[in-house]
């Protein structure tokens, strides 16, 4: 493959190149690894764009896709280029996911402006996929001007994705929980604001009074020090309606530009990528027990275990020593 052609292409905002080149960092083959460390490497001398990059996150059925679609479409009205990582949940059973955002985004899946890419988590957990980081940088020298990251959104562990954003925004259905649902640590902890979605007709009451809980619940959190006064917060929005999405993109502007005023947008960026070479070394260092000895060793071992010939905490120890992860 050649690189240097295809980063050209990338930059000069090639739809297909970028789709290609995040199928190629998504590949586990070790030569599509070596190309696409290659082509991110390449690409950080060619361009250094920021994008505003937003996590988003949300339990099934709190209307993520009509939020985005709705939250897309104004964004693009206003001239910006707004890019769509949508991660679905892959099957435990199968490894196989449905990848039907973009088919749920009709109207922002047309829209020229707009780049949707839905991709399977795999087996890996914290709500986004493994490569999800780097389709996040390649979408950024593409010349986006917003990044929009989709979670799997299924509870409150799906904290992975603050460490590739610049704002985490949490999507709540209206009678979502009351205060104390508010104050559980863990996405409450992270999240910079929180929309209450469904804002109309009949919920609309609801929708207001679950803000009111939540608004609440925010105050009792311990003060973030890249936060200015009056943030964490929440807010209403009805993504079917598109009321309180203009209210809600100033807010996150107002926010992105205080932290870089303030030197917190880069130092924020810093600490991510430090979390994120520690965890290419973690998975490395996994990847280590699927070779031919490591799994050889795991069978042996584990049936030591299993025999009680063994107990699990000795027989780790003594699995590492083998393979050579720890020193003999």
């Amino acid at each position: 493959m050649d690189i240097e052609k295809l980063s050209d292409k990338i930059v000069a905002g090639d739809r297909r190149a970028l789709a290609r080149a995040i199928t190629l960092v998504e590949s586990s083959r070790a030569d599509h690894r070596a190309e696409a460390a290659e082509l991110i490497e390449v690409l950080s001398r060619k361009t250094d764009a920021q994008a505003i990059r937003i996590g988003l996150s949300g339990t099934p059925g709190v209307g993520k896709s009509t939020f985005i679609e709705s939250f897309g479409k104004m964004l693009t009205g206003k001239g910006l280029r707004v890019a769509v990582l949508a991660v679905d949940p892959s099957s435990a059973r199968s490894g196989g996911s449905i990848l039907g955002d973009k088919t749920r985004m009709e109207l922002l899946s047309r829209d020229p402006n707009a780049f949707i890419r839905p991709s399977p988590s795999g087996s890996h957990l914290g709500g986004v996929a493994r490569r999800t980081r780097e389709a996040v940088s390649l979408c950024e020298a593409a010349g986006f001007d917003v990044i929009l990251v989709e979670t799997v959104g299924v509870g409150q562990s799906e904290t992975m994705v603050a460490e590739m954003s610049d704002l985490f925004v949490l999507l709540l259905a209206p009678a979502g929980g009351d205060e104390l649902q508010g104050v559980k640590r863990g996405i409450m902890e992270i999240a910079d604001i929180i929309l209450v979605n469904k804002a109309d007709g009949d919920l609309k009451p609801t929708a207001i009074r679950t803000c009111a809980d939540y608004a609440g619940a925010l105050r009792l959190l311990r003060k973030r020090a890249y936060d200015p006064e009056d943030f964490p917060k929440a807010m209403t929005v009805s993504a079917l309606q598109r009321d309180g999405l203009e209210k809600a993109w100033g807010e996150m502007t107002a926010l992105t530009e205080w932290r870089r005023e303030n030197g917190h947008f880069d130092t924020r960026r810093a600490a991510q990528a430090q979390f994120w070479f520690e965890e290419e070394v973690k998975q490395a260092l996994l990847a280590q027990l699927q070779t031919g000895i490591a799994r050889d060793a795991l069978v042996r071992i584990g049936a030591d275990v299993a025999e009680g010939r063994a107990t699990p905490t000795r027989a780790a120890d003594r699995l590492l020593r083998e393979i050579g992860a720890l020193p003999r």
